[in-house]
């Protein structure tokens, strides 16, 4: 460790808040609240009544993403430090979630029509100052945050922030949103927020060597144990060389999922972005990081679900992101915080917030904002964006997760863009209910039914037709599918034939070949080069 070394290919840096895997719910205060004490604190209760209940749901495909955790063996003892810790370390988030439970009570009950100024006395004092009382049009009460305040509050604790480096050889791990990580002997954890710069040092080195006493000075005081497996995570092997792309045509890489990375010799544009990074022997044939340029000019995110923004592959990549687009929230209601916000606060201060049919123009290319419906379970929810992308005269539609329910809406944005060359497709179209995700927000009752049928799902066959019909594409591709190995622990997805995505894709794909349309599930990576000029594309797989 005297010369230049590099970071292993396969350390994972998994950032974590108060052990609980990071993601963007789990950040902005109001909804880490809700989910502290409406998922963790029940999913830790639970477990610590039945270890034995939990360890036999974990075996059971048909509870895979279910509030189960998923250990060798029983961890009770571990497992109750973290809940005495939670009472101690997110006191403050446990507050918070008990007053909102009470402001929207109090509203329920209080909130008839009449004017809401004389109900202000009545919010919970530690939200007075923090919320706005409004109805909507049809009288309905509710209330939004003044969110940014809440980030400068109390609320707010970087503390429980912390980084968990650990060497990888597969991509077994379990559900992200219900197994906490506990101590382990390999496990190194550091306890620092996820702005700090460490990240962005520590990231540099998988590619860019540096004399191991740098980055070990700045991580402070480790005990001999600590000190030791730190120390493991690095090696003098040379780190795999980055080949730009000099081409003069339009490259499509696909990394995974809704991960589609755009470049020309120019320009590079990440959509997406859950990239399998670690550098091990895989049974499916994948990029890597070592695949993504030097710097990134654009990075896309459509919406704000964690198979979407990944903060374990942002946070390392955060040195190279000269910018990130993310769609604008609907401005402090509690089901959709700003992406703007969350990205300030932990360290990126390049967001570039567009809206529908909003337009940023770089070089020879444009990024626009279309409509992004359904997946939502018809929440309110404003923050979720499609992205129609030109480079020159050769044009690119990523249509993520979303459920096209109308048709005349795209009929209507066609008359704004006109045809595209290439659609992607998310076609996850039975989708879990409401609230598997936002089960932890919802504070007034809702019966089984209407939670079945309000699903976070994606297009089916007719509704993705819907797209094909309008936009007249030379290629289709659905993607997003949750299918790639490195994308189980945070989706929580396994398809068989039989299973009515690929049933349904599977028709689209029909459909589409029989009309000379260039088609395919994705899956793994692929790689085309298009040309510039629509006359002259062409694909290469």
């Amino acid at each position: 460790m005297e010369g230049l070394v590099y970071l292993k290919p396969n350390v994972v840096m998994e950032p974590l808040i108060e052990r609980w895997y990071a993601w963007a719910h789990l950040i902005s205060p109001g909804t880490a609240a809700m989910n502290v004490t409406k998922r963790h604190i029940e999913i830790m209760n639970s477990y610590l009544e039945s270890p034995a209940v939990h360890e036999e749901a974990v075996k059971d495909p048909k509870m895979l993403g279910g509030p189960f955790m998923d250990y060798n063996g029983d961890r009770s003892e571990d497992v109750r430090k973290l809940l005495e810790s939670t009472f101690t370390n997110q006191k403050e988030l446990i507050s918070l979630s008990m007053a909102i439970r009470k402001l929207v009570l109090m509203l329920n009950k209080e909130a008839k029509g009449q004017s809401l100024e004389g109900l202000y006395k009545n919010v919970p004092d530690i939200l007075k100052g923090y919320v706005e009382l409004i109805y909507d049009l049809n009288g309905n009460p509710s209330f939004r945050f003044y969110e940014q305040l809440l980030y400068k509050s109390k609320f707010y604790n970087k503390s429980n922030q912390s980084l968990a480096l650990w060497v990888t050889n597969n991509d077994s791990r379990p559900f992200c949103l219900s197994t906490p990580r506990l101590d382990e002997k390999d496990v190194l954890h550091l306890e620092m927020p996820f702005e700090h710069k460490f990240i962005d040092e520590l990231s540099k080195m998988k590619r860019t060597p540096r004399p191991y006493a740098e980055i070990r000075e700045m991580l402070g005081d480790l005990n001999e144990t600590e000190n030791a497996l730190f120390e493991s995570f690095f090696t003098d092997t040379p780190s795999v060389p980055y080949v730009k792309y000099e081409g003069d045509k339009i490259r499509m890489r696909y990394f995974g999922h809704a991960c589609i990375l755009i470049e020309t010799k120019d320009v590079s544009i990440l959509v997406d972005p859950l990239i399998s990074y670690y550098g091990y022997e895989s049974t499916v044939e994948h990029f890597s990081d070592y695949e993504l340029p030097e710097k990134i000019d654009y990075v896309l995110i459509t919406h704000n679900h964690q198979d979407h923004i990944l903060l374990e592959t942002l946070l390392p990549l955060r040195h190279k992101i000269k910018n990130i687009i993310v769609p604008r929230s609907g401005g402090g209601h509690l089901q959709d915080p700003s992406l703007k916000l969350m990205f300030n606060n932990i360290g990126f201060d390049n967001i570039i917030e567009i809206e529908e049919f909003s337009t940023v123009n770089f070089s020879d290319c444009k990024i626009t904002g279309i409509p992004f419906t359904g997946e939502h379970s018809d929440l309110d929810i404003k923050a979720k964006i499609c992205y129609h992308v030109e480079i020159s005269e050769f044009s690119l539609l990523f249509a993520a997760d979303s459920r096209i329910l109308e048709k005349k809406l795209y009929e209507n944005t066609h008359s704004i863009i006109g045809d595209v060359d290439v659609i992607f497709l998310g076609m996850e179209c039975d989708g879990a209910p409401l609230t598997w995700l936002y089960g932890p927000l919802v504070v007034n009752e809702l019966s089984k039914e209407h939670d079945q049928s309000r699903r976070l799902a994606g297009s089916d066959f007719a509704r993705g037709m819907h797209l094909v019909d309008v936009f007249n594409p030379l290629e289709v591709y659905v993607y997003a599918m949750g299918q790639e190995p490195w994308c189980e622990f945070i989706s929580s997805i396994k398809y068989t034939d039989e299973s009515n995505p690929i049933i349904q894709s599977n028709r689209l794909i029909e459909e589409c070949s029989s009309r000379e349309i260039i088609t395919e599930r994705l899956f793994g990576e692929k790689e085309i080069l298009y040309s510039k000029k629509k006359t002259q594309n062409y694909s290469l797989v």
